[in-house]
């Protein structure tokens, strides 16, 4: 008997646990503050910062917004100096997760914007990007992220510039609401 009441009670007790829905859904916001670093293909030139995101879930599983991140370099090839950038984004959440749950939410997705500081010339960036979101609360989660970037000065530098990109890595704590 005591075994019986025992397993009712963890029965009721994990009701709530599986009742709501983990990870983000249409119409949610989000807020992601991440470390940042970068690298030149040779790693010559090294970067390290701090990124800010703002996002909306337009559907349960496409999300758009903005970035904005601050960082500093160093390497052999820059004296010490700091550069910024500010892009939109648009990403797409895979929202049932390679793994048949809603824990691990891998993504993928593009960014536009704007590079500025002492390490560049002002100039345009576009990017590919892809990431994985691990939910630990029900809206609450941690951020793994990648990108591929290039700079361009206008549209014919876009197809120029392709293979002089440079990778960005971060990882970082997330919030929906």
């Amino acid at each position: 008997m005591k075994k019986v009441i025992a397993l009712v009670a963890s029965a009721l007790l994990a009701a709530p646990v599986v009742a709501y829905d983990i990870g983000p859904e249409k119409g949610d916001k989000s807020f992601t503050i991440s470390a940042s670093g970068n690298s030149d293909q040779d790693f010559d030139v090294n970067t390290y910062g701090v990124n800010a995101e703002l996002g909306y879930f337009m559907t349960d599983n496409w999300q758009a917004g903005v970035r904005q991140s601050a960082n500093g370099a160093s390497g052999s090839e820059v004296s010490d100096s700091w550069l910024g950038s500010t892009r939109g984004f648009i990403d797409y959440n895979f929202s049932s997760g390679l793994t048949g749950n809603r824990t691990y939410i891998p993504y993928i997705g593009a960014n536009l914007g704007y590079v500025y500081g002492e390490l560049v010339e002002n100039t345009g960036q576009a990017g590919v990007e892809l990431g994985m979101k691990m939910y630990v609360l029900q809206k609450t989660y941690i951020n793994f992220g990648a990108e591929y970037s290039w700079l361009f000065d206008d549209s014919s530098d876009f197809d120029n510039k392709t293979n002089d990109g440079f990778f960005s890595y971060t990882i970082g704590v997330g919030f929906n609401w």
